[in-house]
């Protein structure tokens, strides 16, 4: 149960009650972490059965990453108007429920020998709409129903889950594939969303009704200037921000790379390769549990300036992997990478939804994914183009080496001369301070 504004001020100091105990974000978090455990099998399903059944060259695969990342770059400029104008949680009801019947379509084709290339890229695309708007509507309902000094925790826990997703679905992707086949395998990511749907119904809130505004096209883009210009005027959201953009671009080379790296490179059967990734994704789960105390330990500034640099170090050993036993610096260097990432993760996105008014988080968080996630459709085209081009090991290195480098775009910023982040001046308002009419009452 979340204390009301006045309450905060009457009792300021009360001690912190639990996540586990506040049961809204619990029941959120378990839907969630089913729901990405589904989508884990399709991360390797869809394009292994792009790679093995539909035969796919690295430039088709490619392909099918910018799709599955292109709604990003077209759609996520507007949904944060979208998703600041109406309640958030049956906005993330109804992208579930599309993204059921849509990831649905490609076992049900397989059932009939009807999957084609075709499908499977307006599939990554319609539900790439879907997860924009699901994730601008998460991020800003997570953020309501915590308290500011629980967003990093809540924030880790979330991509945590992330993380165990990836090597629960990746290991579960394997033993499907092996049995049922790379397109069928999929159906437990449908399945998955139906569990997520079920979560969100269950939840006892009471979300407040946004303040109805005018509708027209100058109203539109007034306010999605407001929610870039609320990142591109703050030095600091708009240098993690622009790391952020960097290290999605050769995330998605890696994405568009990885399989292929194992099955032809590394002579991985595709049975196995989901199990060699989700032995990597381990990392991503400890980074995950452990951002918030490692930002304690050692500055939540430090975290956001050298957690490539520091902790991704290794992932330098994944290009040296070759067939048989050194397999196993594929796995190191991936899961380092991951670790990496996920302190980064939960960190700057806890920051900017700390700094950021309530009334204005659906749009800076759709500005945003459009500039961090709006590059993962040009760096899985480019992933495929540059391994077509000078052939997969030459083009892994530029993917792990270029994510390695990107913590230099936040060491030359004010965030290299202090430990924490709040220890420079305040860029924006900070959430504590938010009107009582943007909390939500739980039961």
């Amino acid at each position: 149960m979340r204390q009301t504004d006045a309450q905060y001020a009457e009792t300021p100091v009360l001690p912190r009650r639990s996540l586990w105990r506040q049961r809204a974000f619990v029941v959120l978090w378990t839907g969630q972490t089913i729901s990405l455990v589904g989508s884990a099998v399709t991360t390797i399903a869809l394009p292994l059965a792009a790679i093995a059944v539909l035969r796919a060259s690295p430039l088709q695969v490619g392909l099918l990453t910018a799709a599955t990342y292109a709604a990003f770059a077209l759609v996520a400029l507007p949904a944060g108007v979208v998703v600041d104008r109406l309640r958030k949680r049956p906005i993330m009801i109804c992208c579930d429920c599309a993204r059921l019947v849509i990831i649905g379509s490609v076992p049900v084709a397989a059932a009939f020998h009807r999957l084609t290339l075709a499908q499977l890229y307006a599939v990554a695309l319609t539900a790439g709409v879907c997860a924009v708007f699901f994730d601008v509507s998460q991020q800003s309902f997570v953020s309501s129903l915590l308290a500011p000094e629980d967003l990093t925790e809540g924030f880790g826990k979330l991509g945590a889950s992330a993380s165990f997703g990836q090597v629960s679905g990746r290991g579960l992707a394997s033993a499907l594939v092996a049995v049922i086949g790379a397109a069928r395998a999929i159906t437990a990511d449908a399945l998955s969303y139906a569990v997520s749907v079920t979560c969100l119904l269950s939840l006892k809130v009471v979300e407040p009704r946004p303040e109805r505004k005018s509708a027209g096209i100058r109203q539109l883009r007034r306010e999605v200037a407001e929610g870039l210009q609320f990142i591109t005027r703050r030095p600091i959201l708009r240098k993690t921000t622009e790391s952020s953009a960097a290290g999605n671009l050769f995330i998605a080379m890696q994405i568009s790379l990885n399989l292929l790296f194992l099955v032809r490179v590394l002579q991985v059967r595709p049975a196995l390769a989901g199990l060699v990734t989700a032995l990597g994704a381990l990392g991503g789960i400890m980074g995950g549990m452990l951002a918030a105390s490692i930002g304690r330990r050692i500055g939540t500034a430090r975290v956001l300036c050298f957690s490539h640099l520091t902790f991704g170090a290794p992932a330098i050993l994944l290009p040296f992997a070759e067939p048989g036993w050194r397999i196993a610096l594929f796995v190191v260097g991936y899961g380092a990478s991951a670790f990496a990432c996920a302190i980064f993760g939960a960190s700057q996105v806890a920051y900017r939804q700390s700094i950021c008014p309530p009334e204005l988080r659906g749009r800076m968080n759709a500005a945003s994914r459009w500039i961090i996630w709006g590059t993962l459709p040009v760096g899985g085209l480019l992933g495929g183009i540059i391994g077509s081009a000078v052939g997969l090991r030459p083009a892994i290195w530029i993917a792990y080496g270029g994510l390695w480098a990107t913590d230099l775009l936040v060491v030359f910023s004010p965030l290299r001369r202090v430990r924490d982040v709040s220890d420079l001046a305040p860029e924006g308002t900070v959430a504590a301070g938010a009107d009582k009419a943007d909390k939500i009452a739980t039961a």
